[in-house]
């Protein structure tokens, strides 16, 4: 069973520039992780560090974006298909993540648990387009490969953080489920259910799922997940009232990663350690009522930031001192309740 008792971590991506300042950040945090920076390159955005060497992606540099070209998807599957017994095809290359690179680097033994992580294939399905811009998950041809390609690049991302440390895992990064309820979306939760279930069958170690948006949560806990990372200062009051669902989450020792401290500079100065305490007690007020108790919240608690933010005019600033507070916030807490 994966230990909680309010251990902090935080999202992949930073408002960083300088590598060596995000990584030492990432380090001050119980379960550390490599840092997302796409304010560094092109190439450390989640979509681009994916994106690599699956057929038909194309990346845009002077328009920052990546799209499918189909004509190059088709050309490429042969060699794709004689590539993919190879391990090593699926690593990613320091030319789509210095950051990532400069991370193994470190001694990270020490620690409970270390962390990687990658978008996931339902965002990026809904993300990228072809040329006729049609996203590539409506696309029986392409879908299936898509979500058999990222499950074998996690593969091997898991594997080299192991080698790291032998509690690692890599959760993915799911923006783009909360459009699966919205009735516009042309790829129903039904499908992406099926779809998620067999994908997450082939993901090694802890199984977690990070997103700040409000889907159907009922939808996530249910799935076959160790870990889910949620914004709770955002959504915190609808996602408590699955309570039924959160209990049974919990029951089969689960982990929630309350996202509490605020990373928008807006919000950061409305808050505090003793405000945003008492956020997370209201909602475990709630949760106790209705017989989720708060030593088992506690045990299966890690403590977060609430969202990445990149848009902050003191640049990283805000961002780091919310990584602070969460220390502080989480010690609080475990004091409390363990």
């Amino acid at each position: 069973m994966i230990k909680g008792n309010c251990m902090t971590t935080a999202m992949g991506i930073m408002p960083h520039t300088d590598i060596d300042e995000a990584i030492k950040l990432a380090l001050s945090l119980d379960i550390p992780f490599w840092p997302q920076l796409p304010k560094v390159s092109l190439y450390e955005d989640m979509y681009v560090q994916i994106s690599e060497k699956f057929p038909g992606i194309l990346v845009n540099e002077g328009e920052k974006r990546v799209e499918l070209v189909l004509e190059k998807f088709y050309e490429e599957l042969d060699q794709y298909a004689l590539n993919m017994g190879e391990d090593s095809y699926f690593t990613m290359s320091p030319a789509y993540s210095k950051v990532y690179h400069r991370f193994l680097e470190q001694d990270l033994k020490d620690y409970e648990m270390i962390r990687g992580q990658t978008i996931g294939p339902v965002s990026f399905g809904l993300q990228i387009k072809d040329q006729l811009k049609k996203p590539i998950i409506y696309n029986d041809d392409i879908r299936g490969l898509m979500f058999d390609f990222i499950a074998r690049k996690i593969q091997i991302q898991y594997q080299e953080l192991v080698e790291k440390n032998k509690n690692a895992f890599v959760w993915i990064d799911e923006p783009g489920l909360e459009m699966l309820f919205m009735s516009f979306t042309g790829y129903t939760s039904e499908r992406a259910k099926k779809d998620l279930t067999g994908f997450l069958a082939n993901i090694p170690g802890p199984k977690g799922i990070h997103l700040c948006g409000n889907p159907d949560w009922s939808f996530l806990l249910t799935l076959d997940l160790d870990i889910l990372s949620v914004d709770v200062l955002m959504w915190g009051h609808i996602f408590t009232r699955y309570f039924e669902q959160l209990k049974g989450f919990l029951d089969k020792g689960g982990i929630i990663s309350w996202g509490i401290i605020p990373t928008d500079t807006g919000e950061m100065v409305e808050e505090n350690v003793n405000s945003l305490v008492n956020k997370i007690e209201e909602m475990w007020d709630y949760l106790e009522n209705k017989g989720v108790s708060k030593k088992m919240l506690a045990e299966q608690a890690w403590f977060a930031p609430a969202r990445c933010c990149l848009i902050n005019d003191d640049g990283a600033h805000t961002v780091t001192n919310s990584f602070n507070v969460l220390k502080e916030v989480a010690k609080v807490i475990k004091e409390r309740h363990l």
